[in-house]
């Protein structure tokens, strides 16, 4: 299996599927204060290739942006979120990473002590029937090390570790947006529907807001963190998704701010990031004042109709519980999003490669006792 690396600028990083892996998300990162990095992948064709690839081409070429992000005075870890894309059967996906890991070693800081894939593939275990139970609800992964024995099957040095951390949601709900706009109603859940219409007998109105408007999204999101006991990030974390431009890159993307009004003030706001022909429900929050308005619904629904007039084939809610679990913590959000139909998509989450196993353990020691970092 052939694989070779090739760094380029971020600017020139090729169209894809995943917002994440895009030149604009590189833009961004750079903007936040991050150092970001891009490569080109080859690899023989005789592996699958994902939907986005030509199977024309004798070589199936893939892009990758690397986030490097400073863990302390003398360490660093590249980050690679939601990627790579390029998808070789499940197979060989650990020896894969493993080679495609030692390949990008070289041009890595120096003092980089892994790498850190937050996967977008499909996890194997939600193909197996026997993670089921009779009403044919998922019961999760199993343990961490029958998933790293799994991913490290055939590779040389065994060295795939699960991440004590998933940054990126792993369990999420994909909308098929293929089609019209009543065949999508009639695929969301009686009481989904019934909240959208009644959102707006209640006279609530989503309107498209711009960064003028970013500090009245912040104290919602402000207020929405401190409900849910989330980490909370300043409001100059959001700006660079609203003021970034990628038009003059290879992988261009916009991220949209709507807000819920009720009685001309925001109740409730999301970020829609469109990225190709995905959409993808970024940041949201929603204020107690509210009420019974079903703001949220209305949110929802004008991000939808916003995507498909946009052309996107998929709108991903980005994040759920993975299975009806009442104890779960977010299970209020499968239940929410849930109800507005789609698929149920669960993802490998992160896998880190390390190259200094000293600092490694260090880092992931301190990982596990603390809060994890965003991305």
């Amino acid at each position: 299996m052939e694989l070779a690396v090739r760094p380029k600028h971020t600017s020139q990083i090729e169209p894809g599927c995943y917002l994440q892996q895009t030149a604009f998300w590189g833009r961004v990162k750079k903007h936040q204060g991050r150092r970001a990095q891009a490569f080109g992948i080859m690899t023989e064709n005789h592996e699958r290739q994902s939907p986005a690839a030509d199977s024309r081409s004798p070589a199936a070429r893939r892009d990758l942006l690397v986030v490097i992000r400073r863990l302390g005075a003398n360490a660093e870890m590249a980050y690679v979120p939601f990627g790579p894309e390029f998808l070789p059967e499940e197979e060989h996906r650990g020896p894969w990473l493993e080679k495609l890991s030692e390949r990008l070693r070289p041009h890595l800081p120096e003092n980089c002590i892994c790498i850190r894939y937050d996967l977008p593939w499909q996890s194997p275990w939600a193909a197996d029937k026997h993670r089921y139970t009779r009403d044919h609800i998922w019961m999760g992964k199993p343990r961490t090390g029958i998933r790293e024995m799994r991913m490290n099957f055939d590779t040389r040095h065994w060295n795939l570790r699960k991440a004590p951390t998933d940054l990126l949601p792993t369990d999420t709900v994909i909308l098929d947006l293929q089609t019209d706009k009543n065949r999508l109603l009639s695929r969301m859940k009686p009481k989904t529907r019934y909240n959208i219409r009644l959102s707006a007998k209640r006279g609530v109105r989503v309107r498209e807001a711009g960064l003028r408007d970013l500090p009245a999204w912040y104290a919602i999101y402000c207020e929405t963190a401190e409900r849910h006991g989330m980490m909370l990030n300043d409001m100059d974390y959001f700006r660079p998704a609203l003021e970034v431009s990628a038009a003059d890159c290879a992988s261009p993307a916009r991220i949209h701010l709507l807000l819920a009004e009720l009685g001309g003030k925001p109740v409730a706001g999301i970020m829609l990031a469109i990225s190709g022909k995905r959409a993808t429900y970024l940041y949201g929050a929603s204020s107690a004042r509210q009420g019974n308005s079903m703001a949220t619904y209305a949110l929802q629904w004008a991000a939808i109709e916003k995507a498909r007039d946009a052309g996107c084939s998929d709108y991903d809610l980005f994040g759920t519980a993975p299975y009806p679990d009442p104890h779960h913590t977010m299970y209020g959000l499968y239940r929410f999003k849930t109800g507005f139909g789609g698929r149920m998509m669960h993802r490998q989450g992160c896998w880190d490669y390390p190259f200094d196993e000293e600092q490694y353990a260090l880092y992931r020691a301190s990982e596990m006792a603390g809060p994890a970092f965003a991305e």
